[in-house]
């Protein structure tokens, strides 16, 4: 455990004020849940919870039905990172963070398709098409379902988004059950 040199002192009900600097870092945002976990040796931990990381496996399977069916890559994220790939290198994917534009997806609460010569798709990979739709738990964009191509010549469309938006529900329906 890496230690800021920052001290906050717990108000009367029982709060602390997590530094701007730290939960800008953290990625955290306002209304963001956060879990809390205590150590053996009474050290408390704080970390951002993400509902559709919950998903793991599940979702692996629905990204890989969804790509032996459209043969495009599929990827299905939380808020910061990829949780499941299907048809791309795993290495590049999983476990990365995720890119401006499915962040921006997320925050939007908007299905887009994107085609243009660089989508950054995580830290680390870029596409040149993708069809972006956005998993909402309520009003909140949680996490997103990508479809993708690194092929110049393919095109997406209607299908695409659909097929998107299809699995993006079913992922934020299977949350709430």
């Amino acid at each position: 455990m890496k230690s800021t040199g920052i001290v906050r002192r717990i108000d009367d009900l029982g709060r602390i004020v997590i530094p701007k600097e730290i939960r800008r870092h953290c990625k955290i945002r306002e209304n963001d849940p956060m879990e809390i976990y205590v150590d053996k040796d009474g050290t408390v931990i704080l970390k951002k919870y993400s509902p559709v990381k919950e998903l793991g496996e599940f979702a692996k399977q629905y990204a890989d039905a969804l790509y032996e069916a459209i043969g495009h890559a599929v990827l299905i994220t939380d808020c910061d990172n990829v949780i499941a790939v299907a048809g791309a290198p795993m290495r590049l994917f999983l476990n990365k963070e995720i890119g401006q534009t499915t962040d921006s997806v997320i925050d939007s609460k908007e299905s887009v398709i994107v085609d243009k010569p660089d989508i950054v798709i995580t830290e680390v990979a870029l596409a040149t098409v993708g069809a972006f739709a956005p998993i909402i738990m309520g009003q909140t964009g949680i996490g997103a379902v990508v479809i993708f191509s690194k092929n110049p010549e393919t095109k997406m469309g209607d299908m695409e988004i659909k097929l998107a938006q299809t699995a993006a529900g079913f992922l934020a329906k299977q949350m709430t059950v």
